[in-house]
């Protein structure tokens, strides 16, 4: 539903167009159909144009309903949406330095003991060593899928994303951070273009309106409002003449929330 709103919003100049061509047309045919009526004395032909000007006349308020209904859509609904996106922080602890760590889970405390007064540290025989038996963790937000699309134009110091990471795959709601500023800074803008938008970059939150020179917080993106897949990630920065002077893109990949494993309990005392 989103992506058809940003889509019809896009395109809203053009249906705008087409529906002042189309009022005119059928406001052409209901006066001519009008003139045939006033001109004509036989009851048939009458009735004929009176059916043609009854039938314009009521296209024409079908064709305004629906002008109303791109008009609301394009400033009610889509406003409320880009709100909407913009939802509290969910994730606390971003790492500055780009490195993208699985963590490892603490040891659990309690529970079963194991008695390891057996155990011979130091030389020992490689047959007769204990080695740990590594256990499955999830994949966490971070994980970077090999061999996708080279970022395009994020090699220059006014506009970059460091978070996402070109080829991220993301799954829960993030921080965007990375720089963005330009001479004459306006405004920076982030955009979306992937299976949920039909292949046109739709707009993603609101409009950020103060520069970001350094790596920072540029806003936030909640995944879940998009279908699974792959996505491409625009950071556009524009000047005071609405121009985007600077633009960073990248690739995501949009999954679906990774389940949590559930915990073993310790046994009872």
């Amino acid at each position: 539903m989103a992506a058809l709103v940003f889509f019809v919003e896009q395109i809203a100049t053009g249906l705008y167009i087409l529906s002042g061509l189309g009022l005119l047309l059928l406001l052409r045919s209901y006066f001519r159909a009008r003139a045939s009526y006033r001109a004509t004395h036989f009851e048939l032909e009458r009735e004929i144009a009176r059916d043609r000007a009854n039938g314009a006349l009521t296209r024409v308020i079908l064709l305004a309903e629906l002008t109303l209904v791109v008009v609301g859509m394009q400033f009610v609904v889509a406003p409320h949406l880009r709100e909407t996106l913009d939802v509290p922080r969910l994730v606390v602890g971003i790492r500055d330095d780009g490195i993208f760590l699985t963590p490892t889970p603490a040891p659990l405390t309690g529970g079963l003991q194991i008695d390891i007064s057996g155990v011979q540290l130091g030389e020992v025989d490689p047959v007769d060593q204990i080695l740990p038996t590594p256990t499955m963790t999830p994949t966490p937000v971070g994980t970077i899928v090999p061999n996708s699309p080279a970022p395009i134009g994020c090699d220059t110091p006014n506009a970059s994303l460091q978070i996402p990471a070109n080829g991220m795959i993301v799954f829960e709601p993030i921080t965007l951070r990375g720089i963005a500023t330009i001479e004459d800074f306006a405004f920076y803008r982030f955009e979306l273009n992937g299976p949920s938008t039909f292949g046109n970059f739709a707009p993603v939150g609101g409009d950020g309106t103060q520069p970001v020179p350094e790596i920072g917080e540029l806003g936030q993106f909640v995944p879940s409002f998009y279908q699974p897949g792959e996505y491409r990630l625009r950071l556009m920065v524009f000047d005071i003449t609405n121009t985007a002077r600077a633009s960073c893109t990248v690739t995501i990949f949009i999954s679906d929330p990774i389940p949590t494993p559930t915990p073993l309990g310790a046994p009872p005392a």
